[in-house]
């Protein structure tokens, strides 16, 4: 499972990342579940903050909704760098994550080490500055 990939499709390219399978492996075995159901196909990037994230999962699009299964934290020591892909949570809840995930924009010291970092964006890294609030994920499909 090191080697594997997923390529998130967009109306502005694909963006393919890495997963960090032995740093994050119950994340990246819950992602990956989600992935194979079909479950991110259609849902829009609900939150898009310029210089900081943009975040998807939601099927309600409010940030507020998910898969209602949680994950458990896996913190580590990967850095937040543009293109690093990481569970979004609760602020007050680490073990809180359930389907909604961030793309880092930039460097974000901040949050190393306080979210569970899963992936890495390796091509299309230009795709994520055209993202728009409420742009629709067409689809995210694995590969090698």
């Amino acid at each position: 499972m090191s080697d594997l990939k997923a390529i998130i499709k967009t109306v502005h390219g694909n963006i393919t990342f890495k997963f960090y399978s032995t740093k994050s492996p119950n994340t990246t075995a819950r992602i990956i579940d989600l992935i194979q159901k079909g479950f991110y196909d259609g849902l829009a990037f609900h939150r898009v903050l310029p210089h900081y994230v943009v975040q998807t999962g939601d099927p309600t699009g409010s940030g507020q909704g998910g898969s209602n299964v949680k994950i458990k934290a896996e913190f580590n020591e990967i850095q937040h760098i543009k293109g690093t892909i990481a569970m979004a949570r609760k602020i007050d809840d680490v073990n809180s994550s359930d389907s909604q995930f961030y793309i880092a924009l930039t460097t974000l010291p901040h949050l190393d080490g306080k979210y569970t970092v899963f992936g890495q964006v390796i091509a299309g890294l230009n795709i994520l500055d055209k993202i728009q609030k409420d742009d629709k994920i067409l689809s995210i499909v694995l590969g090698n």
